[in-house]
């Protein structure tokens, strides 16, 4: 089943995710369940968020999955929400 784990950064924080950020790629690459991830941006283009599909059995493996990132383990964000997706549309990239 597919989640979005969408996630706001506590304001001022962008030290704490660069300090984090190798890890957590690395978590995004070797945990297993992600299928699209990507930060969100402010208006000057800077990371303030984060956006993760993964793919879990069930609502609690997504909350475990999300509380082990090393961005939350760190407490980079002010708030985290997980739900439900349903991918309607995948397109293939454009060449």
């Amino acid at each position: 089943m597919l989640f979005a784990v969408m996630c706001d950064d506590k304001p001022g924080a962008i030290e704490v995710r660069k300090a984090n950020r190798p890890a957590h790629v690395e978590y995004l690459k070797t945990s297993g369940p992600v299928r699209q991830a990507g930060p969100f941006l402010d208006a000057e283009g800077q990371m303030v968020g984060s956006l993760v599909i993964i793919d879990v059995p069930d609502q609690a493996a997504a909350d475990a999955w999300a509380a082990n990132d090393p961005y939350a383990l760190a407490g980079l964000f002010a708030s985290v929400s997980i739900r439900p997706w349903n991918r309607v549309i995948q397109l293939p990239k454009p060449s």
